[in-house]
């Protein structure tokens, strides 16, 4: 084509300097202002990298000026070229634009604008863009989205209380599984899904003090969730940027003295409007009736405001009924509301466990139970149901699972309270303790002595915890040179026991960072023994290259030495072996301890190893836990209870080791006390609410379910593809790990999700559990998901030309593939993408019009194509440009069919399932008054808001790719 002064044109390598008009030509060049950036090209005018823009009938057009013409008429003369049409502004029609008059700063986002501009994308591209539509749609369909991307274990009970709670509107509950059974990990697998859904995107979680850093490592490790720890360091920092320090960030954790201590701050959290309220060790929460502890106060301040509510507690209903009045209370204060009237409604309750234990236990219904279900189910016809579960036909293990179903949702509190118990959840352990005394040396007895008289005037619970550590009185008397391992038969001990087990991988467990880190000098100094160090002083990223050594089989760590607060939140379930080298003064702590190891999904029994000196506080505490709690070889949710009411006696014991007088009878008082405490929680188990909480055969589907989608070979193929297209550098290591770093040529500057220093990633969910320092790539993982973003909501692969060499067709054939999507706009909360998330719609149309997509699938054909570099593919589009034009025109009709039907069948989907939700539950608002009306209020907003936005769906062409046959 002739370059003539006037003309516009476009860089095929510099998209982004916008339209460039010609200033210049001579013999063999041709000079391009580009006046959106001011910048001036040079070009050969044989072979140059820019192509000649020239707008079609029917385009709309914007001038230097602002105003835009849709194109009705394309005239040239001189080799210039001018656009008539209609003005929008005006609706004047007949209207002249020149094109040297066109808005320089354009931006082709259509994808047939940036063919027929020139703007080919490589044909990896392409293809890569239709696989993220194609999997996203497929991906989004899924029922069990939002739980698959968790580092967690595939547990029945805690997928099934996940699934049910994370898909409602505000969430309102109690999460009371017992210890060891993962109440924080229900708790992170339904923030993970309502974040995701979009159901929430402002979560404040409340904890302990002593929890905090457990719970944020927690989050990020194994739900990718990156929460702000506020303190009143960052509180004030906070301040500085906003009027309410709070609405600095959308995810915060604190803890619960910090909220109580101060009344404006607690004020600005309340106003903070936040979406989801999390509040662990929610038993701490005292409350009696007209007295309500602060702490309690501070809470329903909270809750009163916020509308989803999750409160964790693994003390039981059983061991105060008040107590439990009042945690339900925070969530349903309209509903619980006088503690006399709770007392009489669950008395009631007692029937509908009857007859669920009698259905269980495959017994006959008698008449008397016939008219009890009857008068349960309410106006429900059952008695089909009735016959069938009480003969001997087909179908009468279904019938009663149905009615066991109908009754649990008629249960007084099933749909607020959840409950696991190890009883009824199978899968862990044996636990084994193995005491092994040892005698106290003399230079502790005089550190103790000197220490002793020197701290008489120490309050009784200070001289206890020093009384634990006999190796810190030794340092404190001896100073620097206190060199307490040289003599402490633990340490001697320690080395024998890990050198004669040279196999296994050991935790070992002590109160003191400091004792962590002598131990491993020593370890390693004298006998060689690999061992890591974990505690609280160092960053997590140390602490999980600390585990990660330990985790690794092939030269990894022996060893792992743990201070009491650097090991929360971690689980090492890959090994059995643990050294206690002292003990915790609280049972809640010793419990965690034990928690490292004791897992569902611990392949072997754990053997508990505590070497402890005599005549001192550790020889009172392994008795009194052993022999007075059974902490060390069973659970005890006994433990804080009876520590809260005798504290002040084995304080003193702790303090004075050596006055034992009593010691006996005050360790049978407390096995006393556990056992009485234990029978009755046995006795008050709930098994209707425990099968609830269970999930049963569903729960083991929905696990089996997760279970068939991990490593799947198509998300790998993805993500490496995902990497290689974006320059993400990729590096094998064993244990099927990946190491990604960023490349020098990458698509964006910053990959979200893909730190500078880069990361380690696996597939494998086994590999990542034992693994803490890779994260867990899956089709929910941060670095998938934004890389699906950045290739969707740009350009990248939307427009591409390759050649097929196929002697069966003609030279010069020409195919255009087009990839439509049908979509519908709603706010993200609506959750649309269940029935309708964007889906690609496939069309390869010939210049007939006809559509052979079915008949050619995408994969195997995308195999037989070759690339065409950039000059050469924009002559060719130039070539054919008005058969392009005629294909698009043929396709138009075919891709709205295909897309109505689209829509047409996700608006049955939706209204069928939204107005069965919706029955249902105004159907047992009716029997069970934990229905609450603003949650039945939601749903049928949803289903309307839902069926009005796939009213309005509609469809677009989201990439296209010229195909054309060539014999060479």
């Amino acid at each position: 084509m002739p370059f003539t002064l006037g003309q516009r044109w476009i860089s095929d390598t510099e998209s982004e300097l916008g339209l460039g008009t010609i200033v210049a030509v001579d013999a063999r060049m041709v000079t391009l202002l580009f006046p959106a950036t001011g910048e001036n090209r040079l070009y050969a005018k044989n072979d140059s990298p820019i192509t000649r823009v020239i707008f079609n009938p029917g385009d709309t057009v914007t001038s230097h000026e602002g105003w835009q013409l849709e194109v009705a008429e394309v005239v040239t003369e001189n080799g210039l070229v001018s656009y008539i049409g209609t003005r929008l502004d005006t609706e004047e029609s007949g209207v002249m634009l020149r094109e040297v008059m066109l808005d320089s700063k354009l931006v082709f986002s259509k994808p047939q604008d940036r063919l027929f501009a020139g703007q080919l994308d490589r044909m990896d591209r392409f293809a890569l863009r239709f696989r993220a539509r194609k999997y996203q749609s497929e991906q989004y369909r899924l029922p069990v989205s939002g739980l698959r991307g968790m580092r967690t274990s595939l547990i029945p009970h805690q997928l099934h209380i996940a699934h049910d709670v994370g898909r409602r509107h505000a969430p309102r509950v109690l999460l009371a599984d017992e210890v060891g059974l993962g109440k924080t990990i229900e708790a992170g697998m339904i923030i993970h899904q309502q974040l995701l859904a979009g159901r929430a995107e402002r979560v404040l979680i409340v904890v302990p003090e002593t929890l905090q850093h457990q719970w944020l490592v927690e989050m990020l490790r194994r739900f990718n969730l990156r929460f702000a720890l506020f303190d009143d360091d960052r509180y004030a920092q906070a301040r500085l940027d906003s009027d309410n320090a709070f609405d600095t960030e959308q995810l915060v954790i604190c803890s619960l003295d910090f909220v109580r201590r101060n009344k404006q701050r607690l004020e600005m959290l309340a106003e903070a409007e936040w979406d989801l309220l999390i509040v662990d060790e929610a038993h701490h929460l005292a409350w009696e009736e007209g007295q309500p502890s602060r702490e309690y106060q501070v809470i329903e301040q909270l809750a009163e405001q916020i509308p989803g509510v999750l409160l964790l507690t693994a003390t039981p209903e059983q061991l105060g009924m008040e107590s439990h009045f009042a945690r339900l209370r925070l969530l349903d204060p309209d509903r619980f509301h006088d503690f006399a009237t709770f007392v009489e409604e669950q008395q009631h309750f007692q029937p509908i466990a009857d007859a669920v234990s009698g259905l269980l236990a495959d017994k006959a219904i008698d008449n008397d139970a016939l008219n009890m279900l009857n008068d349960l189910m309410g106006e429900q016809d059952i008695e089909p149901l009735l016959q069938v579960a009480n003969s001997d036909r087909e179908g009468k293990l279904e019938a009663r699972q149905e009615l066991i179903s109908m009754l649990m949702d008629r249960h007084g509190t099933s749909r607020v309270l959840f409950r696991n118990t190890r009883n009824g959840v199978k899968g862990f352990p044996k636990r084994e303790l193995h005491q092994i005394r040892l005698p106290l040396p003399t230079q502790y007895q005089t550190a103790i002595k000197v220490s002793g008289i020197m701290g008489a005037r120490k309050a009784a619970d200070e001289r206890a915890r020093d009384m634990l550590y006999p190796e810190q009185i030794y340092q404190e008397f001896e100073g620097d040179s206190g060199t307490w391992w040289n003599f402490d038969p633990r340490v001697e001990w320690l080395m024998g026991f890990l050198t004669s087990h040279r196999d296994s991988k050991v935790l070992v467990i002590c109160a003191k960072a400091t004792t962590a880190l002598q131990l491993e000098q020593v370890l390693r100094e004298r006998e060689g023994i690999r061992a890591a160090v974990f505690h609280e002083g160092l960053s997590i990223i140390e602490r999980d290259r600390a585990a990660a050594w330990f985790a690794s089989e092939e030269d990894g760590a022996q060893v792992l030495l743990c201070s009491e607060i650097g090991s929360e939140g971690r689980n090492f379930q890959f090994a059995s072996q643990m050294v206690m080298f002292d003990l915790p003064a609280n049972p809640d702590l010793l419990e965690q301890r034990i928690g490292r190891l004791d897992r569902i999904g611990q392949a072997h029994d754990i053997q508990i190893h505590v070497p402890y000196l005599e005549k001192t506080a550790q020889s009172v505490l392994v008795r009194w836990y052993h022999e007075g709690l059974d902490a060390f070889e069973h659970t005890c949710p006994t433990g804080r209870a009876i520590y809260d009411t005798v504290s002040d006696q084995l304080v003193n014991y702790l303090a004075s080791p050596e006055n034992s007088e009593g010691l006996d009878d005050f360790i049978s008082d407390c096995r006393e006390q556990h056992n009485a405490l234990k029978s009755k929680l046995e006795q008050g188990r709930d098994r209707l609410l425990e099968l609830n909480s269970n999930g049963g055969e569903k729960a083991q589907a929905l696990a089996e379910t997760i279970s068939e989608q991990d490593n799947h070979i198509e998300l790998v193929n993805f993500a490496l593809n995902l990497f290689d297209i974006v320059g993400i550098n990729q590096e094998d290591r064993s244990d099927n790990l990946i190491v990604l770093t960023p490349g020098d040529h990458m698509l964006v500057p910053d990959f979200p999700g893909l730190p500078e220093d880069g990361c380690t990633i696996t597939f494998d969910r086994n590999q990542a559990l034992s693994r803490e320092d890779a994260q867990y790539v899956t089709w929910e993982h941060p670095i998938i998901r934004n890389g699906l973003d950045l290739i969707l909501s740009g350009d990248t692969g939307s427009c591409a030309l390759s050649l097929l060499k196929n002697k069966a067709l003609p030279v010069g054939t020409l195919l255009v593939e087009l990839i439509y999507v049908v979509e519908a706009q709603a706010p993200k909360q609506l959750q649309l993408t269940r029935f309708l998330p964007p889906t690609p719609v496939r069309m390869l149309v010939d210049r007939k019009g006809t559509n052979l997509a079915g008949k050619v699938e995408f994969e195997s054909f995308n195999r037989q194509l070759n690339a065409v570099n950039r000059h050469t593919g924009s002559k060719l589009v130039n070539a054919v440009q008005q058969d392009v034009h005629e294909i698009l025109k043929l396709a138009e009709g075919q891709a709205a069919e295909e897309a109505r039907k689209l829509i047409e069948i996700a608006r049955t989907e939706a209204n069928e399932n939204l107005s069965a939700e919706l029955s249902r539950l105004q159907a047992l608002s009716a029997v069970n008054p934990n229905i609450r009306q603003d949650e039945i209020d939601a749903l049928e907003s949803n289903r309307e808001q839902v069926l009005a936005a796939l009213d309005s769906a509609g469809w677009r062409l989201d990439a296209l790719r010229l195909i054309v046959v060539t014999h060479q």
